[in-house]
């Protein structure tokens, strides 16, 4: 495995229940040993469909989001920057982290429906 990096939407260092409603992300460097080598926090866009973190995160490498609900068309915007999303994490961050890399999570297939009046349609 090469180096990679993983995303989390966070609240208080616990993976936040709604993308949508996080401010912040913790990103996390994976080495090609499947060790959290560094963690270092990015700061949303404030627009509850997040449609500008996906570039952000994807220009910082970042590979997998790993989320607790999240919308379809969040999904959507991350998948096209290359953003693999795994969804149904929850609990403390660096721990979903460690359960990831161990295989232990995968994602749950839900998605969810409600959405806070985002300015734009074309993501939803």
């Amino acid at each position: 495995m090469e180096k990679i990096k993983i995303a989390i939407p966070v609240h208080n260092g616990f993976v936040n229940e709604h993308f949508g409603h996080s401010e912040n992300f913790s990103v996390y460097t994976i080495s090609s040993e499947k060790q959290i080598e560094s963690r270092m926090p990015v700061v949303s866009d404030g627009c509850g469909c997040h449609s500008g973190i996906a570039r952000t995160l994807a220009e910082q490498g970042v590979s997998v989001m790993l989320a607790g609900n999240i919308g379809a068309g969040a999904i959507s915007h991350l998948n096209e920057f290359g953003i693999e999303v795994v969804r149904g994490c929850y609990g403390e961050a660096e721990k979903v982290v460690t359960e990831f890399l161990q295989g232990t999570i995968k994602d749950n297939g839900q998605t969810c429906t409600e959405h806070d009046g985002c300015d734009h349609p074309e993501l939803n």
